[in-house]
């Protein structure tokens, strides 16, 4: 195979047109380098910057080092920093070629010019090459030492790298206590952050493999060095500023008079020009104050002015970064911030993605004192001619409506929307208004006198069409052409390439049929023989469940299809709060900016679901914990062990149409009646068998206890509970259901508590609230003294547990878990 043609560069004055300039390049340098003769300097630059503009667009000047290096014998510091940046780019592919420039480089590291000297050593240090480590050592260990503050500031970065080349000569060279020793005494304050930097770093990556790593790591959180750092916070860099910050934020005090100490020492942080310095001074004053609630809404009142004054200055993305940090403020003490509404408006020039902030966080302060004044703002941002805007606008107002705040204004906004005319504002007003229903049904008769005058055919988006299907099938018996609507979109069903309106049309013309049949009965027809020949298998079941349901019994049909409704109390939430909390702990980073934690951006392994902390220490021993709700996560199946090739459907089913046994049902205008293609000996088919493969379903009885006995007299202390679960691997990690009466007993997570301990199982510590509910149990054998933990998760709304077991014994570990899944079962039980 013939190589791929290059692409041919155009010849430019400013790089060479063939091999030929390099060579006139090396001859000429080769030329200068041992010339003493006057204005050489300047012709070594001249061809200085010819190297390092062929070397930036990507031309292989390699060929060159050996006359760089021999031209770097000069006093001239820009000649310098030239041959360094040529030197370190080439120097780590071309490990040969580095040693070349050993001699100059530690030759450099000796200048009387401690610029140079800085230079040479942050030059040497790039290099980056594992066989020249030995050569670093003596330099590092002279700059440490320099009496140039700059020279052991380039020094202490230089350590840092060599530990990242070999770790081993790092240690064993004592590097580390070097820096410790200049972090506690040397006079210039940028050294001191730079080891602070680089020890935080080595003793974090080091903590594991050594006790004495881990005990200096955590040294560096003693007071003495806290306030030592803090006495002298105002000498250091702003970045220094905010890694001291960082640092303080992890301190735990002694005392309240400590937490106060520490915050007057600060107070001055908080007018900082710096937005980075006000946010990790904020933190500090977040974290000290967790436990003293009075305080830590004081401390929500004195950081609003600082935040706000920041949004307003600086560019766009500094005020959405604050932005960030102030929406994550105002989600967890929403009524603080009620007052200071009008500081969240949109201004004409501010950017699609700081608008769209600004909206959530209206949406967040809205209360009963500003409903109206917000409400008023956001319609107008309804009209606005950038349309991404106008739709979040339309959003917050169903969100504010959904809050109970003023809903009879907001439901007329709202209806107002739909006169507008505009088929965004129309899809994005049905929406909300099928939600608004869902919630306040007590206002179907004057929505549905405005939504009944809207067609069908100017509705395109898929979710508006399904709200607006939606809301034809639930008060068909309120609108009169409910049927006829209907049937005209069952007549273009082909037309209709959005799966979730299909859905919704079958469910809505199923409504209508049982509470309007004569109008409705070719429509149903139509729309079952369409979905029971429709390619997506979603859309195929639920017509043929349909289809099923009918034929056994109409009155079934509608208990089904059709139940009595509670209104909707609340809308599920797309955070957990566990979730919001470890971003509440990532304050001043990017999880806030992101609105998710570190890990589901850093690590691969975990974007998956939500991993819960190992920790215990913020849980109560035995009893409710309001602050500790945990979403429980479902297990993704893997389906794949459940489909069948075509050929393995087709030996099973034999012809059919759509991979079903059953035909569509066609519908005789003439007669009015079904014609159902379905063998009279299937027509007593279970609704289990919704394939309709014919085959015998047996139940299978349910699995008795295992012969596991359990000592119901168990003692295990919080602290080796603790240990035990940090130290063990897990057994079992599976979900499981809930019986509806144990949910509903749920109310007093108590009654749980006493359940499981009649099994002989006990609970050390549990948290949360409805629907979401945190427990950890412990057991022990009866014979023995292997013990059992359990993490168990449940979730009230959709009556599933999520039980992570780990055991002493591993092999009895499935024995316990089905006793313990036989507990929970019978738990609510009479």
């Amino acid at each position: 195979m013939a190589p791929p043609a290059h692409s041919q560069r155009s010849p430019s004055p400013s790089q060479p047109s063939g091999k030929g300039e390099v060579s006139d390049l090396k001859m000429q340098l080769r030329q200068l380098a041992g010339s003493r003769a006057p204005g050489t300097d300047d012709s070594k630059r001249d061809l200085y910057k010819k190297v390092i503009s062929y070397m930036t667009i990507g031309i292989d000047v390699s060929s060159l080092f050996s006359e760089m290096v021999m031209c770097s014998a000069t006093s001239d510091i820009v000649l310098k920093k030239m041959c360094y940046l040529y030197v370190g780019n080439y120097a780590k592919g071309n490990p040969d070629l580095a040693l070349l420039t050993i001699n100059f480089l530690q030759r450099d590291c000796k200048d009387i010019d401690p610029m140079i000297r800085g230079l040479a050593l942050r030059s040497l240090c790039s290099l980056r090459v594992a066989n020249l480590v030995e050569y670093l050592v003596g330099p590092l260990g002279s700059g440490l030492k320099d009496n140039s503050s700059y020279v052991r500031m380039v020094a202490v970065i230089g350590v840092l790298k060599l530990y990242h080349i070999s770790a081993a000569t790092c240690v064993d060279a004592d590097f580390p206590m070097t820096l410790k020793h200049l972090m506690l005494n040397d006079p210039d304050a940028q050294v001191v952050a730079n080891c602070l930097s680089a020890l935080q770093e080595i003793w974090g990556l080091e903590a594991s493999k050594s006790e004495e790593a881990s005990r200096e790591r955590e040294a560096l959180l003693c007071k003495p060095l806290i306030y030592y750092f803090l006495n002298r916070i105002k000498e250091f860099s702003e970045w220094a500023q905010c890694l001291v910050l960082e640092l303080v934020a992890k301190y735990v005090p002694s005392d309240s008079n400590e937490i106060f100490d520490i915050m007057n020492l600060l107070e001055d942080r908080l007018q900082h020009a710096n937005g980075a310095v006000v946010l990790a001074t904020i933190k500090v004053f977040l974290h000290l104050t967790l436990s003293m609630t009075d305080v830590h809404q004081q401390v929500y009142e004195r950081i609003k002015a600082p935040l706000l004054t920041l949004v307003s200055l600086g560019s766009s993305e500094q005020s959405y970064a604050i932005l960030s940090h102030l929406h994550l403020l105002v989600m967890r003490a929403p009524m603080l911030f009620s007052s200071d509404y009008k500081h969240f408006y949109c201004q004409y020039n501010d950017p699609f993605y700081v608008k769209k902030l600004k909206l959530e966080m209206l949406t967040a302060v809205a209360n009963e004192s500003n409903t109206y004044e917000i409400v008023t703002e956001l319609c107008e941002y309804a009209a606005n001619v950038d349309i991404p805007i106008a739709r979040e606008s339309i959003r917050a107002v169903g969100k504010i409506a959904l809050q109970q705040y003023d809903v009879n204004a907001i439901v007329d906004r709202l209806l107002q929307f739909l006169e507008m005319e505009k088929d965004y504002v129309t899809a994005e007003t049905l929406v909300l208004v099928k939600d608004l229903l869902r919630k306040y049904p007590q206002w179907s008769h004057d929505c549905i006198a405005v939504v009944g005058n809207i067609s069908s055919k100017n509705v395109q988006e898929p979710k508006a069409k399904a709200a607006l299907i939606w809301m034809l099938g639930e008060y068909a018996q309120d609108m009169p052409d409910a049927p006829y609507v209907l049937e005209s979109l069952v007549d273009n069903w082909d037309d209709e390439h959005s799966a979730e309106v299909r859905l919704h049309l079958l469910t809505a013309v199923m409504k209508c049929f049982l509470r309007r049949p004569p109008e409705t009965q070719k429509a149903l027809g139509a729309a079952l023989a369409a979905g029971l020949a429709d390619f997506h298998q979603d859309v195929h079941d639920r017509a043929l469940f349909y289809y099923r349901l009918l034929q056994h019994n109409v009155s079934t049909a509608e208990c089904v299809v059709n139940p009595p409704k509670q209104a909707v109390s609340v809308f599920a939430d797309t955070q957990s709060n566990e979730i919001k909390d470890r971003i509440f702990d990532e304050f001043n980073s990017l999880s806030v900016v992101y609105q998710k934690p570190a890990y589901m951006f850093t690590d691969k392994e975990h974007r998956g679901p939500f991993a819960f902390s190992e920790e215990l220490g913020n849980l109560s021993t035995g009893v409710e914990s309001g602050s500790d709700v945990v979403s429980a996560q479902m297990v993704e199946a893997n389906d794949n062990d459940l489909l069948l090739s075509t050929s393995e459907k087709e030996e099973i089913r034999g012809p059919s149409s759509n991979g079903s046994a059953y035909s569509a049902p066609s519908f005789d205008d003439s007669s009015n009646q079904w014609q159902l293609s379905v063998p009279s000996s299937q027509a007593s088919l279970a609704i289990d068998d919704l394939l309709g493969l014919g085959l015998p379903i047996v139940a299978n009885p349910a699995p008795s206890p295992p012969p596991l006995k359990l000592n119901a007299k168990a003692v295990l202390d919080p602290s080796t509970f603790q240990q035990k679960w940090r130290q063990l691997p897990v057994s079992v990690s599976q979900e499981c259901s809930v019986n509806p009466q144990g949910v509903a007993a749920l109310t007093s997570p108590q009654a749980l508590l006493r359940h499981m301990q009649g099994h002989s199982i006990h609970c050390i510590a549990s948290g949360g609230q409805a629907p979401n509910f945190k427990f950890f149990f412990f057991a022990q054998k009866a014979e023995e003294s292997s013990t059992y933990l359990v993490e168990c998760i449940i979730n009230s709304s959709s009556c599933k547990a999520s039980l992570k077991i780990k055991a002493d014994d591993q092999g009895s570990s499935e024995a316990f878990s089905a006793l313990f899944q036989s507990a929970l079962s019978k738990f609510g039980m009479p």
